[in-house]
């Protein structure tokens, strides 16, 4: 027996050592709910999650330029809607300023109204969503997924020939009225075709949406699989290295003790 090393001593003290700094990990892993605490726990899970999380995060910004730009459409189609009803009431006007039973007085009283209707065409024409134009012939361009991919909108312009026809013509005569009317029909021919097109934009970013909700839900379970602690799992864990953790310091206790009992064979 010796006493000046203390082997055993020194043993408890690498495993005491080695028991704490595991608890102390699992300790991390319970109160963060996550299984990688350093980068070195899982070099590979970290890459992996990262490029999980970016790509999450980057659906959740494209999510929001979806929603914006179904924002947009939806304010188009909700002005077109009043356009439509204004065009049908203005071929209305014109068809009633066409019948001959009516005087030229009467015309004017038409033609008041109908000029109202068509300051209102091109009122509408001017609208702006976020500072940008609703009705122009520019093409909107947003982005719809995680990998920058583009979706140009056509603009739908109520500027252009097609209604700046209608809003330029009269029904103060029966000549009038019937040039008028045939503009009109042109421009609801137009619009229906400018609502269709709003429609299939509509129809796109609907898919897009779900598209990256999909996306998101699918990239969340994956990276929750890399990152997340499973909560039953670690708690064994935690239990096993706590009772060594005692049992080593105990252990470490009596090894201290060990060289007081060579004392006893010393003379006294």
């Amino acid at each position: 027996m010796i006493i000046s090393s203390n082997l055993a001593a020194q043993s408890a003290a690498n495993d005491l050592s080695n028991t704490s700094a595991a608890l102390a990990k699992s300790l991390a892993k319970l109160s963060s709910g996550s299984r990688i605490v350093n980068a070195y726990d899982d070099a590979a899970g970290v890459a992996i999650s990262l490029r999980f999380d970016a790509k999450i995060e980057r659906a959740n910004a494209a999510r929001d330029n979806v929603a914006n730009a179904m924002s947009f459409t939806n304010t188009q189609d909700g002005y077109l809607k009043r356009v439509a009803k204004t065009l049908n009431r203005m071929s209305e006007l014109a068809m009633l300023s066409l019948d001959g039973t009516k005087s030229d007085g009467d015309r004017t009283l038409y033609q008041n109204e109908f000029t109202q209707l068509s300051n209102y065409i091109t009122n509408v024409g001017g609208k702006e969503f976020n500072s940008v134009s609703l009705f122009s012939a520019s093409t909107v361009e947003s982005v719809i997924d995680s990998e920058g991919t583009s979706f140009n909108m056509t603009g739908v312009n109520l500027t252009s020939t097609t209604y700046t026809t209608v809003t330029g013509s009269s029904i103060a005569t029966t000549g009038a009225a019937t040039t008028a009317l045939s503009s009109i029909r042109t421009a609801i021919t137009q619009l229906a075709g400018d609502r269709a097109t709003i429609g299939a934009f509509q129809s796109r970013l609907n898919m897009a949406n779900d598209q990256l909700a999909a996306t998101i839900e699918n990239f969340t379970a994956a990276s929750s699989v890399i990152k997340d602690v499973d909560v039953a799992r670690e708690s064994t864990e935690f239990s096993r290295q706590n009772i060594l953790n005692q049992s080593t310091t105990a252990m470490l206790a009596q090894a201290n003790q060990l060289p007081q009992s060579v004392l006893r064979l010393l003379p006294q």
